[in-house]
């Protein structure tokens, strides 16, 4: 994997963005180099930057992935540009973008065929293989073979640590990301666990809001899924049509709501916890240990 890393124009922005290179890099991701217009011809971390990603391909020659990181009133710009220079996959960590740009972003990702992560992603992280694209720490993710997907970032990394002092570990873990809309749903990653001889079982992490469990459960209803799955869903005491934490956490009449979200998903025979800490021992019985 080698991705671009694109970094905001702000201060601030830039030096997150030189962090988390560090720290990508320090894991073993394979970073090529970094966009950040206006600095060109500088050096990060003793990797170039370019003003352009039409640019940093054209010197560095083939990149599979860009981790954007910039502002969010410039990250259609930057998803857009990305995608137009022919890389396969976004993390996008940035958070608040647009709803009208994430939704066009999104159906341009579709029909060319790009991976978006995200956006409000904090990324994706493969312990034992030398990935981590994104802002998840590194020590919270043991390498193992229970498989993670999340809206939340902060619940990923309590739950991989629940699962660590339990004695297992994480194959792969995703943010699939905490705004109204996002690339990746819960379903499309379900279906690519599922052929991950890695993974033996699957937590899905979700929260109030949207449909995404609902449909998750809908799936695993009707397929033969092989692997285990248990499941927590953040918000349970949240109040209706008040947004908690992530902008796609808000219960808006009867949709989104805890009520439904669990009772689809024990229904389609997912265990769901009441609290973050019990999913082990939900995850252990599913798999008869």
């Amino acid at each position: 994997m080698s991705p671009e890393v694109s970094e905001g124009s702000l201060s601030d922005r830039e030096r997150q963005g030189s962090l988390h290179s560090k720290l990508m890099l320090d894991y073993g991701t394979n970073i090529v180099g970094g966009v950040t217009p206006g600095k060109g011809g500088t050096e990060v971390h003793g990797l170039p930057v370019f003003d352009s990603v039409e640019e940093a391909t054209g010197s560095v020659g083939k990149v599979d992935a860009s981790v954007i990181m910039v502002p969010s009133p410039y990250a259609y710009d930057a998803m857009m540009e990305a995608m137009r220079s022919g890389l396969g996959l976004l993390v996008v960590v940035t958070e608040g973008i647009p709803v009208h740009d994430t939704v066009r972003v999104v159906g341009y990702a579709k029909r060319s065929g790009t991976v978006i992560i995200g956006p409000n992603t904090p990324g994706i992280i493969a312990p034992g293989e030398g990935v981590k694209i994104g802002i998840m720490p590194a020590e919270a993710f043991p390498s193992g073979r229970t498989g993670i997907v999340s809206r939340s970032g902060t619940l990923t990394y309590e739950i991989s640590v629940a699962l660590r002092e339990a004695g297992m570990g994480t194959s792969t873990a995703l943010g699939i990301g905490g705004d109204p809309i996002t690339g990746l749903n819960f379903v499309e990653v379900l279906e690519m666990m599922r052929e991950d001889e890695g993974t033996d079982a699957v937590v899905l992490v979700g929260e109030i809001g949207g449909n995404a469990e609902e449909e998750s459960a809908r799936y695993l209803a009707r397929t033969d899924y092989p692997k285990s799955v248990v499941a927590f869903i953040a918000g349970r005491t949240a109040p209706p049509g008040k947004r908690m934490g992530h902008a796609g956490a808000i219960i808006s009449g009867t949709e989104g709501r805890m009520e439904t979200k669990e009772r689809a998903l024990i229904e389609a025979g997912v265990s769901v916890a009441k609290r973050p800490w019990e999913v082990p021992s939900l995850l252990l019985r599913a798999l008869g240990r």
